[in-house]
């Protein structure tokens, strides 16, 4: 599907396009319909990239791509997104304002000075663009851009699509959604059906029917943004009064350079608001220079002494905050804020100077809050510490504001024209079998609002009673009390990011209603990210996970019955929950997955402090399990559903349509029977739509390179203090669906890669991106059940490739450097991972790779070492493929006994032996690797002892 719509952007339009049709056709109709295809944030992403790449490799000169949207929507966000792994030039049109205008008029831009940046860097040559600087509100300069350096420009603008643009353009990009939905959401929320959605748009969003929407029907890509804010990257904050303050007491920001910022920050009271404050109902506007900034609620956790926010603040025009008042918004509160901060990486330290409150405040800032409660006690810092908004203090100091009463809003049409009242459609989140035209859509994809029921921006948690039989005796505060009260469930689904929101707020909700301890249960299918959900929510509280691995039994997992209900030690597993819920210190056990058995116990303990425990697994939410959890928490999606996606792609590019249902029967048999009606319980429902491979946000950058580097050189690059090794072995089985078109190759693209590493399966099932030397690919694997590869197995799928390696694993927690050992391959694989790709940059030159480096995976490299008379009709080396087809035997009978639930007792297969031969090889490796860290540690030491004894001697 991706290589089909990535075809199409170059077919529909471009920049040879419009070169080849006269001018007055530059709008007609079929470009409007030329790919009516509205994609989510990470896939538009994922397609923009590969469409780039591409479309470098098929023309020559400058690659140029515009990305418009109106304000809020989170063009700026893909544009820096693409640039960090593209490595092209931005060009920002808010830097071509004319003159002083604050607004985003169409007249306010210079088209005629971007014109003629983009027509000399086409032709080749050097060229300045404007600088434009918001707090003087003028141009204060150039920039030099070198077309030699230039082989990607993106164009990043409300009005990037325009018609004096077009034609300059090769792909065109069109984003909407983000808080552009969301704030029509919650202002249709808050006014009610009174006005059609048009007359919503037309108040705060005044230019964007006129002159924007039209310009985005011309995009090859279209993207529906649904991301408003997000946890994923929380910022951790510590508040206190400063009496004198001084920036420069840490070690951390010894020698940075302080620079001060000046905002007004303003709090909009919706009209329909009721007299009692509830601050997460109003609007929050911050204005900087000439700049404004919206966010919807108070979306803020505050945990112990730590205020936790998300990202949620996204510019807007100015018109927006005049269209706001216009609709009876009223300014409650607004006071000036006067910030003088220190940034060191990712904490920084500010002096806020509150003019309402007459006071100063010292707000330490960072992404890890252990680092950030680190910082405060290097500086000396004990509080006392302020968890309230600055709203809060002003609102407890100077009381609520009396209501002003708005303006009546009309009921009649605006206009005789005026559409009649539009109920917002549901979300778009389609998929191409749903929506293949405009005309499909309830609305017009460039304006459709997230909900078909607006819903306010926050949902609030609630107790129910279960009503025992004495309810009236019940004391407050007792055991009784606390056994009688239970979570009333959320009536709908959420997105990852919200739920994430949510769950949080359902722990602190109760917290303060039932007491410590807090036990969480998490379930859903494998691969639908309950394992990264309970992980972020543990981050945020401060507590502990218990994965439901840890109660696997030794002859089930040995089955690889990993998805029935009966490998977990209930009785164990049930202990542990009452220990806890008693308040004793209990023994989890530790499962090595390596070699399928009980390696120890581990001693818990919920402190009061924290008060939280957070249980995951495939069947947390079982009968059996939940009635002993305080919060159920269902998450689906992910892998899972991506999978269903993908073999449904497949099979229709072989001419053969299957439903999402039959594929889910054959691929996860388990689900539907025994994990799905347990989900519908839960108190919490999570939709993750979030697509690792795709997105941005979880990107692992690669360097890969089969140069010869010395064990001592590698220690070298690493953190002494946070290095840690490991050796593994894996198989890589590559799954394709015969009939699927191809060019006379086998590629990574068109197959399914199922790794066996540890006695586990795990999937991959979309090719990484490939950019210069770098391979971009997501920060780990999915874990599947053997009852899902058997399934795909029985759906037609045929195992066409079969690698088997070895991996040594060196990390210090920012970069990993993995040495694979490829079987028959000369010489092994070097590869240097990390999130950072400066970081991973330097490592490679540090090593001396540069000119060394791969970006083909290894499927290519073992197939290009295959001589052709040694490759069976599969594509492999025949004695592979002996070893491959005993795998795949061995997969089917196993898969097949588990979904059916069948006898406990097996024959022995032939394919054990392979998996015990090669748990025997990782057990000689780690030896050999212990020996060879033990001898070079000390050879080191004896080297730097020796050393400093003759530095002491001269």
């Amino acid at each position: 599907m991706d290589d089909e719509v990535i075809q199409r952007v170059f077919h529909e339009g471009g920049r040879e396009y419009f070169q080849r049709q006269p001018s007055t056709t530059s709008s007609s109709s079929s470009i409007l319909q030329s790919l009516p295809l509205h994609v989510s944030f990470d896939r538009g992403y994922y397609l923009l990239v590969k469409s780039i790449q591409e479309l470098r490799e098929t023309k020559k000169g400058l690659v140029t791509v515009g990305i418009g949207g109106p304000s809020g929507s989170g063009k700026s966000s893909l544009a820096e997104k693409v640039a960090s792994v593209i490595g092209c030039t931005v060009i920002s049109m808010e830097n071509y304002r004319d003159g002083v205008d604050e607004g985003s008029d169409l007249d306010s831009i210079d088209f005629d000075s971007l014109v003629r940046n983009l027509e000399d860097l086409t032709k080749g040559k050097d060229t300045l663009i404007p600088m434009f600087d918001f707090q003087q509100k003028r141009r204060f300069g150039t920039k030099a851009i070198k077309s030699a350096s230039s082989g990607v420009v993106i164009v990043d603008g409300t009005y990037a699509l325009h018609a004096r643009l077009r034609s300059l353009l090769d792909i065109r990009v069109a984003v909407v959604g983000g808080v552009h939905f969301s704030l029509l959401s919650k202002v249709q929320y808050d006014i009610g059906d009174s006005c059609s959605l048009d007359y919503l748009i037309d108040s705060i969003f005044p230019l964007f029917r006129k002159h924007i929407e039209p310009d985005l029907h011309h995009a090859q890509i279209r993207i529906n943004n649904s991301f408003v804010s997000s946890f994923r990257e929380a910022i951790y904050k510590l508040k206190c009064r400063s009496e004198e303050p001084n920036l420069h007491s840490a070690s951390a920001f010894q020698g940075s350079e302080a620079h001060t910022d000046n905002f007004i920050e303003m709090y909009l009271r919706p009209p329909s608001a009721s007299e009692e404050a509830r601050i997460n109902d109003w609007i929050k506007v911050r204005q900087s220079g000439i700049r404004y900034y919206l966010s919807l609620g108070d979306q803020r956790i505050v945990d112990k002494n730590f205020i936790i926010r998300p990202k949620a603040e996204f510019e807007v025009g100015r018109m927006t905050l005049g269209g706001l008042l216009a609709l009876g918004y009223s300014v409650v509160v607004s006071y000036k804020r006067a910030s003088t901060s220190i940034i060191n990486g990712n904490l920084s330290v500010s002096l806020e100077t509150i003019d309402t409150l007459g006071e100063t405040f010292m707000v330490l800032r960072g992404t890890d809050r252990k680092t950030v409660g680190a910082e405060s006690l290097k500086m000396g810092i004990n509080g006392p510490w302020i968890t309230k908004s600055y709203l809060e203090l002003i609102l407890e100091r100077k009381g609520v504001p009396r209501l002003n009463t708005p303006p009546p809003l009309s009921n009649t049409s605006v206009t005789s024209t005026q559409e009649k009242v539009i109920v917002a459609p549901r979300p778009i989140r389609t998929t191409p079998n749903n929506v293949t035209r405009l005309e499909d859509l309830s609305q017009p994809w460039t304006r459709s609002p997230t909900k078909s029921k607006m819903e306010p921006i926050l949902a609030t948690w609630h107790f129910i009673s279960s009503d025992p039989p004495h309810a009236d005796n019940v004391v407050i505060g007792s055991s009784t009390y606390r056994d009688t009260m239970k979570l009333a469930p959320m009536p709908d689904s959420y997105d990852l990011d919200r739920g994430l929101l949510l769950s949080v707020q359902a722990i602190q909700a109760l917290l303060e209603n039932k007491g410590p301890p807090v036990i969480v249960g998490i379930g859903g299918p494998s691969g639908s990210g309950k394992t990264s959900l309970a992980h972020k929510m543990a981050n945020i509280v401060g507590c502990e996970v218990v994965s439901f691995e840890s109660y696997f039994k030794s002859e089930q997992v040995k089955a690889f019955k990993y998805d029935d209900f009966s490998s977990l030690d209930l009785s164990l597993l049930s202990k542990n929950i009452g220990d806890i819920r008693n308040g004793r210190r209990t023994k989890v056990p530790i499962f090595d997955l390596e070699t399928g058995a009980r390696s120890g116990f581990k001693e818990l303990e919920v402190s009061e402090d924290c008060g939280v425990i957070i249980f995951e697994g495939v069947y947390a939410l079982h009968p059996e399990i939940r009635k002993s959890l305080d919060l159920w928490i269902a998450v689906v999606g992910g892998v899972h559903s991506h999978l269903i996606s993908r073999v449904q792609r497949d099979k229709s590019r072989v001419g053969c349509f299957m439903s999402q249902n039959e594929i889910m029967m054959t691929v996860f048999p388990m689900f539907q029977q025994h994990i799905e009606p347990h989900l519908v319980h839960a108190h919490l429902k999570i939709r993750n739509d979030f697509d690792p491979v795709l997105s941005p946000e979880s990107s692992l950058f690669v360097l890969k390179s089969d140069k010869h580097v010395a064990y001592q050189d590698i220690l070298k690059i690493l953190d002494p203090s946070k290095f840690c090794s490991s050796v593994q072995n894996f198989i890589d089985i590559y799954l394709r669906l015969p009939g699927i078109p191809t060019n006379g190759q086998l590629t990574e693209s068109d197959c399914i890669r199922v790794r066996i590493c540890e006695g586990r399966f795990a999937l991959l099932i979309r090719e990484p991106i490939r950019e210069g030397n770098f391979i971009i690919q997501p920060k780990v694997d999915f874990d599947i059940s053997i009852s899902t590869v058997a399934g795909l197995l029985n759906l037609g799928y045929q195992a066409v490739a079969y690698i088997e390696a070895s991996a040594f694993i060196y990390q210090d927690g920012k970069i990993l450097i993995e040495v694979d050992h490829l079987q028959d391959a000369p010489s092994p694989y070097l590869q240097i991972k990390g999130v950072n790709k400066e970081a991973v940059a330097a490592a490679g030159s540090t090593l001396k790779l540069d000119g060394s480096y791969t970006t083909k995976s290894y499927l290519q490299i073992v197939l290009e070492r295959l001589p052709a008379v040694e490759r069976s009709s599969s594509g492999i080396h025949s004695q592979q493929a002996a070893r491959l087809q005993e795998l795949v035997e061995f997969i089917q009978s196993q898969g097949s006994s588990s979904s059916s639930d069948s006898s406990q007792s097996r024959e022995a297969s032939p394919i054990e032996g392979m998996i015990e031969d090669m748990q025997t090889r990782i057990k000689r490796l780690e030896r050999w690797h212990t020996i060879n860290t033990v001898l070079w540690t000390f050879l080191m030491s004896a080297l730097i002892g020796y050393s400093l004894y003759q530095r002491k001697r001269q």
